[in-house]
């Protein structure tokens, strides 16, 4: 099959979440299994200065915006170590205004108080993507079988495909784009794309839409819902969240409208590069390791990190790491809560010679988590270790040298960290939602016994509870180390590939084209 991603950010050219390495990973390994794909994006001020080579074409874009046309061009690269192409959108007024220096992102800007707000034309800037996505197609005579979109900076494109572009006043063009079956994902429903309904003005789509069952939500334009309502299939990044957004706690007021289309809705979660995250591969570490030769491994790179963070280097003093986003989401408020506990766990054990517990924490996000944090760091120097901003290479390090990946998320779609703190033997202790609860079994003794766990899981979003997984972690960490290593060979033997991933999309995609011939 011909497959196009449309996407705000992909990894490799501009990367903010993991919407990016879906849709950078996600084609290469479609295209591995024998299926053409390509890419589109906006081109980003840092993309046009990355690493990735690009290059002009001869095709320019008009494009309706309200009541004038804006214009564009095509230009062209492919993903790294691959030939997919990758199709970029020029329009340098609307996306070439990322400037991490000025606080500038490719969706906000920072206040001079660190406060981060939306750009106010974000809904006109990609208004513009989405009916350049589909002008792309035609001017490039590139027609895929299936147009797949991603999160609500490309939820108009259905739209625009079923409204627009299929009542083409050229029959040909028609019919081209007639054949054309849309697959729109859901990375996260909490960003939907709300608009002011005047905003509707710009899209160029007919008022009618704007009911409550189409494109209007509470009175105002959403775009994210306006995907789920048009598409030809909808998924989202794992089966739990496919479930969880269809009820009130999870769907963000969209779960009415999940529930409709539920027949329409897939969970799919996202996979890993092990080629770049592998630590029998891995150029990042103090030592290369594999799960038969896990114990030596780890423990050189534990030892470096360690020392990375001048904390005491103790064989057997556990390490619990965090990279993430500090932001509500990921559960700081329960880390920080239970910090002091989870770091005095070993003296309140009444050891006649306590051990202690060390914290390492990468990320960077709310001025607020990053205060806390550093506020702990003052509290407890020796045990604590803290970079706030990202380093890829630190979330390698901290990935290979930590004993215990702590993901007590609020809300998690799919989760990336727990998938490679799975690879590289580093048990994850989660709260079981989302892509959590899909990919990490609980260790109870009877999945030990079985060799199906892989992790530890807990259900209540507070810090009691965050706490009693972690003890329940440390018990067995501390006291039978035969167990804690065939729980960690579990997770590193798991098969969490995209490759997994693209046989499951692939599955979809043959769906919807079967059912619309």
């Amino acid at each position: 099959m011909r497959i196009v991603h449309a996407a705000s950010e992909v990894v490799g050219f501009a990367k903010t979440g993991g919407l990016a390495d879906v849709a950078g990973s996600l084609p290469r390994a479609l295209a591995r299994r024998g299926h053409d794909c390509a890419v589109v994006l906006p081109l980003y001020r840092s993309v046009r200065h990355g690493k990735q080579p690009i290059a002009p074409t001869e095709h320019v874009l008009s494009i309706p915006v309200g009541n004038r046309y804006v214009p564009g061009r095509l230009w062209r690269s492919q993903l790294p170590d691959s030939n997919v192409p990758v199709w970029l959108i020029e329009q340098s007024e609307y996306f070439e205004r990322d400037d991490p220096a000025q606080g500038r992102s490719f969706y906000q800007f920072s206040m001079a108080s660190g406060q981060k707000l939306d750009y106010p034309d974000n809904c006109e800037r990609f208004v513009f993507f989405s009916r350049a996505v589909l002008e792309a197609l035609r001017l490039l005579d590139w027609w895929p079988d299936v147009l797949h979109s991603h999160d609500w900076q490309t939820a108009l494109t259905p739209v625009y495909l079923q409204e627009v572009y299929r009542h083409h006043p050229n029959i040909i063009l028609r019919q081209r784009y007639e054949q054309i079956r849309s697959v729109f994902t859901i990375h996260n429903i909490a960003y939907q794309g709300l608009f002011r309904a005047a905003d509707l003005m710009l899209t160029g789509l007919d008022w009618r839409l704007f009911n409550h069952r189409q494109l209007e939500f509470y009175g105002q334009l959403n775009f994210l819902k306006s995907g789920i309502v048009f598409a030809d299939r909808i998924t989202t990044v794992s089966p739990r969240y496919a479930e969880e957004i269809q009820t009130p706690y999870f769907g963000n007021g969209l779960q009415g409208v999940l529930s409709e289309r539920r027949d329409r809705l897939s969970g799919i979660v996202n996979g890993v590069d092990y080629d770049a995250w592998n630590p029998a591969t891995d150029s990042l570490l103090a030592a290369n390791y594999d799960d038969e030769t896990v114990a030596v491994g780890k423990a050189a790179c534990k030892a470096a990190l360690q020392k990375r963070y001048g904390l005491p280097e103790e064989p057997r003093t556990p390490i619990l790491g965090m990279v993430a986003r500090l932001v509500e989401q990921k559960g700081l408020d329960l880390t920080v809560k239970a910090a002091d506990a989870l770091l005095n766990l070993g003296a309140a054990s009444g050891n006649q010679a306590p051990w202690h517990v060390q914290l390492i924490v990468l990320g960077e996000g709310d001025p607020v988590y990053h205060r806390m944090l550093q506020e702990l760091r003052e509290r407890y120097p020796d045990r604590i270790g803290l970079t706030l901003g990202f380093d890829e290479t630190l979330a390698h390090q901290i990935e290979a040298g930590a004993d215990i990946f702590l993901m007590p998320s609020l809300f998690e779609p799919s989760g990336l960290n727990q998938l490679y703190s799975l690879k590289y033997g580093t048990v994850p202790v989660v709260r079981a939602c989302g892509g959590l609860y899909d990919t990490i079994a609980d260790c109870t003794p009877e999945a030990l016994a079985r060799g199906e766990a892989t992790g530890f899981r807990f259900v209540a979003y507070t810090s009691a509870a965050l706490l009693v997984a972690v003890q329940r972690a440390l018990e067995l960490y501390r006291q039978r180390p035969d167990q804690w290593l065939q729980l960690m060979r579990n997770g590193m033997r798991k098969d969490w590939s995209w490759n997994r991933s693209a046989g499951e999309y692939e599955q979809v995609y043959q769906a919807v084209v079967r059912a619309e011939a």
